[in-house]
């Protein structure tokens, strides 16, 4: 579960940054999905969600801030889903700018 708070905390960044500054960017809910991109307000949306789903999970494992297994857990959920992340959406907007 640790590894799925990671991801979903490493994920809400780039939505609410993008739907606080008014930018459009990919949510699964656009039109090709997780291509075509969605408005600011969709976007800042599906952040809080991830945030506060991530946040959510943290809590409920109840888990000790210092090196373990559980913030190794966290770490590597974080980690993969950014690396996932960067290069999906690098790929995805180097097609839409040419």
């Amino acid at each position: 579960m640790l590894l799925l708070a990671g991801a979903l905390l490493c994920n809400c960044v780039p939505h609410l940054v993008s739907g606080v500054q008014g930018a459009w960017f990919p949510t699964p809910f656009a039109k090709p999905r997780g291509v075509g991109e969605s408005s600011p307000l969709l976007n800042f949306i599906w952040g809080a969600s991830n945030l506060l789903v991530g946040l959510f999970i943290v809590w409920r494992r109840l888990i000790v801030i210092g090196p373990n297994l559980q913030i190794a857990a966290l770490a590597v959920g974080f980690l993969a889903s950014g690396t996932f992340l960067a290069t999906y959406f690098g790929k995805v907007r180097k097609v839409a700018n040419g």
